[in-house]
């Protein structure tokens, strides 16, 4: 995400490195180059032009304190203009209503039934909210049974009628049911096209008439471009929606909608799609995301996804297992598992700041933990709560019941057993006395 973008960037700033003071020659020259770096993520050109004179004339508007180099500052203003452009302000869910409702459009493919059930998962786990789902997609026989699943794996209720090819009257009779149900959340996920067509937009106007949802969201595939952004000025004429959602932005993307979009259709972007999980949902933070693109990291965000996964109680238990040096293979499963509910490894690692230029050519996944869990899960429950069971014998079993060799389980064993010992350290060490580890 941004990869592009922002090594065209740092690049730009380059040719202020050195330089003692701005003028309006070196600020001139970074820009053109920051402008054709804009150009080159799909920026709207309007947009671009627009940005870049807006950064020139606050740059030139500035006298550069001897701590500070004209580069830095131009970073600054950069970033402070990116995170403007984005947005200034995260924008919040308007959920006010009893049962709240929200309306999902867009076309077809953007992922509006996925993102359906991740808004779901997230405002239920974060909000305490009691979602009901409303199948209102009556053209795309696949979306009901998506939905259903999709609903059946983050335990909520989901409404449909299978029989019936009148939207409207889905999405009415859908919120009937969550009164009934005692939901205070109904998320309606409406159909899609291939193409914006009248049909399309006299139908979700229709739905948007009879519900008087509360918010009204905008789903759209980042991958896309500017035809997202063009995409989403016509859904806005029409449905004048609340906020949008930008998806797929793990993907091949250059970033060209997030910069846009919101300047085109003055609507914030509320959240983005990072994934295929259902944990792969963010809420849309105009300023980290300048950070990222700026190559800052976002350790906020970082910080945020570890404490939700952070049980007070597992860590009590954690935490006298590791002193006792009772740390085992189950524990270490489960602690692979919280990482995985993070999300996508590599979003994870670039948001600490200046790892994700080192890793961007690396091929990170969650596939990197499928040989671990492989290895794990070829062991006895004895062995995997006392490894030191495992002689040869066992690790030759292991090696050929997980599909791999045994010098994989031998290092896997080594850097368990090196694991233990620092975190056993860590743990019992005096504060301000971290122990050295020993080669």
């Amino acid at each position: 995400m941004f990869d592009n973008l922002s090594d065209r960037l740092e690049r730009s700033f380059k040719i202020l490195k050195g330089e003692g003071k701005i003028t309006e020659i070196n600020v001139a020259e970074t820009l053109k180059d920051v402008r054709k770096a804009l150009l080159d993520a799909d920026v709207n050109y309007k947009v671009a032009k627009t940005f870049t004179d807006t950064v020139k004339e606050k740059a030139l508007g500035q006298n550069v304190l001897t701590a500070v180099k004209p580069s830095q500052l131009l970073v600054k203003i950069v970033h402070d203009e990116l995170a403007q452009l984005m947005g200034g302000e995260t924008a919040e869910l308007n959920l006010e209503g009893r049962p709240a409702v929200i309306l999902m459009s867009g076309l077809q493919g953007s992922g509006k039934t996925t993102f359906s059930g991740k808004l779901a998962k997230m405002l239920k786990s974060k909000k305490g909210k009691r979602p009901l789902l409303v199948a209102a997609d009556v053209y795309r026989p696949a979306a009901i049974e998506q939905l259903r699943i999709l609903a059946e794996q983050i335990e909520v209720p989901m409404y449909c009628e299978l029989d019936s090819k009148d939207p409207v009257a889905i999405a009415v009779n859908g919120i009937k049911e969550a009164k009934t149900k005692g939901c205070d959340l109904v998320i309606v996920d409406t159909a899609g096209r291939l193409a914006v067509d009248e049909q399309m937009m006299n139908e979700i106007a229709a739905i948007k008439a009879a519900i008087n949802p509360d918010e009204i969201l905008f789903v759209v595939d980042s991958m896309t471009g500017q035809d997202a952004v063009n995409t989403a000025k016509e859904f806005n004429e029409r449905l004048d929606f609340d906020g949008v959602v930008l998806t797929k932005l793990d993907g091949d993307t250059r970033g060209g909608a997030a910069l846009s979009i919101r300047t085109v259709v003055n609507k914030p972007i509320k959240f983005v799609g990072t994934g295929e999980k259902l944990e792969a949902i963010d809420q849309f933070h105009p300023s980290r995301m300048a950070d990222r693109i700026l190559g800052m990291g976002d350790i906020v965000s970082l910080v945020e996804r570890a404490q939700e996964q952070y049980d007070e109680e597992e860590a009590k238990r954690l935490q006298k297992k590791i002193a006792k040096n009772q740390f085992d293979f189950n524990d270490f499963m489960k602690q692979i598992a919280q990482i995985k509910k993070m999300g996508n490894l590599k979003d994870l690692a670039s948001m600490i700041p200046g790892v994700g230029k080192a890793i961007k050519d690396i091929d990170l996944d969650d596939n990197a933990f499928k040989s671990i869990e492989a290895i794990i899960q070829s062991m006895t429950p004895a062995e995997r709560s006392n490894p030191a069971l495992l002689d040869g014998s066992r690790r030759a079993r292991i090696a050929k019941g997980s599909g791999t060799n045994i010098q994989d389980v031998n290092r896997l064993l080594k850097q368990f057993d090196q694991t233990r010992k620092m975190m056993k350290m860590v743990t019992t060490a005096k504060p301000g006395k971290m122990p050295k580890m020993r080669r």
